[in-house]
């Protein structure tokens, strides 16, 4: 009831800026909605800061800041595009963007962004936000956030196993094999790692590019089709190994988020979890004292340290009658030192070269330095451009993949699901 009640909080308050349209005082000045989905202080502050920043240089190009909730936003998305209310400037995650785009909801950004920013930023990145056959482009991608591994510094060095670098990461077997010296080494009731799973689509695809896996392929007509290759098997059936097999990562966390595995890695009942980048603020800041963690790559396998990366976004709506001050108003937002305040403050990487480049975001001091190694080899995520995802996620491979990781079923199973089941979920949305 409370997480209803927030939603539906949230969507109120994005409404109630929305409604406000572009009408106001008719004195030549511009005014333009910004929904950004910041949420932990340090984001939201250096959003707003920015925000107040663009204002005072800007007396005649306005942007109002409208909090929004990465809880409800696809919701939140619908409800303002069908009603004729977006606002003008749209943050969100790439892989949400798909549907959007193909509905001519987003303004294709090609002719209304900067050389600078275009060129500043991969063309892997790029790859996120580009839809359909004339390649439009309706999302500026400006944070990443790979999946790493958290550790409990004292436990690993006092086992004697061998810790990886992103020069010399664990493969997936060393990695299964590591778990089990772990869990010998600590005792009962205490295990080598834990696998907060309560959304564990986006960690197999994502992970699963590290072994070569890509689960969704793209036919010569266009279609996408769900195929389930041995490449794709490697790190559910790892994972899957970890829980049911070997128990060296225990069933109990397979339902919960990230952060609710925290005061099991504080307590050391358990060594290592795997989280998003991100993370590393909420351990820094309630970490007990004398609490020593250590930020690790994830496992590599036949590709290497590669995995999928669905990036914040900022949009702008097709139906924003100011779609060049929004442009220029993203401009300012992503300039190199802009892009590095917002990353610090989200804790997270940032897309941009330049960016990426700062020294601050390579020291050594809460594992930004491994973050900032392995985002050479971050990759669009398997499912970026196809349309359907979010209810072949949600009613497909959720539960496919919740009952593999438990158990309940076995890999010929959770193939027939996502394959037979996704593949029917998909034609729908691409019927000619």
């Amino acid at each position: 009831m409370r997480r209803l009640l927030t939603c539906a909080a949230a969507l109120a308050l994005l409404l109630t800026g929305c409604t406000a349209g572009h009408d106001g005082p008719d004195d030549g000045v511009v005014r333009l909605r910004f929904q950004s989905l910041a949420w932990q202080k340090e984001s939201v502050d250096a959003n707003r800061q920015l925000v107040k920043e663009w204002n005072a240089a800007h007396p005649d190009i306005q942007v109002e800041y409208v909090q929004g909730s990465w809880d409800s936003v696809h919701d939140q998305l619908l409800t303002s595009f069908e009603g004729g209310e977006a606002p003008d400037i749209i943050h969100d995650a790439s892989d949400d963007l798909a549907d959007f785009a193909y509905g001519g909801d987003l303004a294709d950004l090609r002719p209304l962004l900067s050389e600078r920013l275009r060129a500043d930023i991969p063309a892997r990145s790029w790859e996120t936000t580009t839809f359909g056959a004339d390649r439009g482009v309706y999302g500026v991608p400006f944070l990443q956030e790979p999946r790493v591994i958290i550790a409990n510094r004292k436990i690993l060095e006092s086992s004697g196993v061998r810790v990886p670098t992103p020069e010399r990461p664990w493969s997936w077997s060393e990695f299964r094999q590591i778990a089990q010296d772990l869990t010998r080494s600590m005792g009962p009731g205490r295990y080598a790692v834990a696998w907060p799973l309560k959304e564990p689509v986006s960690v197999s695809l994502n992970l699963g590019l590290s072994a070569g896996g890509q689960l969704f392929h793209r036919e010569p007509d266009g279609r996408v089709t769900v195929r389930f290759t041995e490449a794709d098997a490697v790190v559910p059936g790892t994972i899957r190994d970890l829980v049911v097999t070997d128990r060296t990562a225990p069933r109990t966390t397979l339902g919960s988020g990230g952060s609710d595995t925290l005061p099991g890695l504080f307590a050391g009942k358990y060594a290592m979890v795997p989280l998003g980048f991100a993370y590393r603020q909420q351990i820094a800041q309630q970490a007990p004292e004398g609490f020593e963690w250590t930020v690790l790559p994830a496992p590599a396998g036949s590709a290497g340290l590669t995995q999928g990366v669905s990036p914040q976004t900022l949009s702008i709506a097709e139906d924003s009658p100011y779609k060049k001050e929004a442009a220029a108003f993203l401009d300012f937002f992503l300039r190199p030192e802009n892009m590095v305040r917002l990353a610090r403050g989200d804790w997270m990487l940032p897309t941009g070269t330049a960016a990426l480049a700062d020294p601050a975001l390579h020291t050594a001091r809460d594992g930004w330095a491994t973050g900032a190694a392995v985002a050479e080899r971050l990759r669009p995520a398997p499912a970026q451009s196809v349309r359907g995802y979010p209810e072949w996620k949600d009613k497909v491979a959720t539960p496919a993949f919740q009952e593999y990781y438990s158990g309940a079923i076995d890999g010929a199973e959770l193939s027939r699901r996502l394959v037979a089941d996704g593949n029917r979920v998909l034609a729908r949305y691409q019927r000619k």
